[in-house]
């Protein structure tokens, strides 16, 4: 159930229906290549949700991309945004969540750049006690994940705007993609700071796909994309059900509250 599509008495019943159950999923805007739409992410992250919610009701939270994406702040279009009002957002929008009655929040990262946003985030929920659970799966880590890739792709190098996510939005919207604009050459690794191996930098991804580009899309299908946005909407599936059943998480946030305060 999408959010914004709800009048205000149908969202009261849906809460009730979903068991206070919220997906939000985590995008960013940026350049995915020259051939796939900056709104890449967003329009992944919510079509998992989407389809997820069909299978395992849930209420979907409307689109929010001002995430973590400050490494593509050179490229025409970004949208990046500072990160302490990045945080603060993100709490007040899960506040807001919670506030409505939804008190179970499942994050659902469609932008590689939030694995580093969502897990400190979650940790942030210690700092002061919220009437509301996160919880964050790691669904793309997920064994059979890898497996599936490993069946469809046949780029043996695919971390940004390549053969998967191309294939996805194939998949999900067509006619944004400009497969004739794809640049075969831009997608390689430069690797400008080999010198320091096994060392973060800020600079990090810039001196590796300075075109922000990470990637082969030429083998890219729509069927491909179909095959993996089925998988990943039924393991989220799964994610909502486990989650409308856990009564322990929520419980031991209280007792360890209870337990700082004495």
């Amino acid at each position: 159930m999408q959010w914004e599509d709800l009048t205000a008495p149908d969202f009261a019943t849906a809460m009730k229906e979903t068991q206070g159950v919220c997906l939000l999923p985590l995008a960013v805007i940026e350049k995915h290549g020259d051939h796939l739409p900056m709104g890449t992410d967003l329009f992944i992250g919510m079509e998992v949700a989407r389809r997820a919610a069909e299978i395992e009701s849930a209420i979907l939270f409307p689109p929010f991309y001002l995430t973590q994406i400050l490494e593509a702040k050179h490229q025409p279009g970004t949208i990046a945004i500072g990160g302490r009002l990045m945080l603060e957002l993100l709490e007040a929008v899960c506040e807001e969540i919670g506030r409505n009655g939804l008190k179970k929040i499942i994050f659902v990262p469609s932008h590689g750049g939030n694995r580093y946003l969502a897990p400190f985030f979650v940790q942030l929920m210690l700092e002061k006690h919220k009437d509301y659970m996160v919880y964050l799966p790691r669904m793309l880590e997920d064994p059979n994940f890898a497996q599936l890739t490993k069946e469809v792709m046949e780029s043996e190098f695919d971390h940004h705007g390549g053969e998967m996510e191309t294939s996805l939005i194939l998949a999900i919207h067509p006619e944004l993609v400009r497969m004739d604009q794809i640049d075969e050459g831009s997608g390689r690794r430069v690797g400008r700071l080999d010198h320091l191996p096994g060392m973060e930098t800020p600079v990090s991804w810039y001196a590796n796909f300075p075109d922000h580009y990470a990637g082969d899309a030429r083998p890219a299908t729509a069927e491909k994309g179909e095959r993996i946005l089925q998988h990943l909407a039924h393991k989220l599936a799964e994610v909502i059900r486990a989650i409308k059943e856990d009564r322990a998480a929520p419980a031991l946030y209280e007792e360890f509250f209870g337990r700082t305060q004495h």
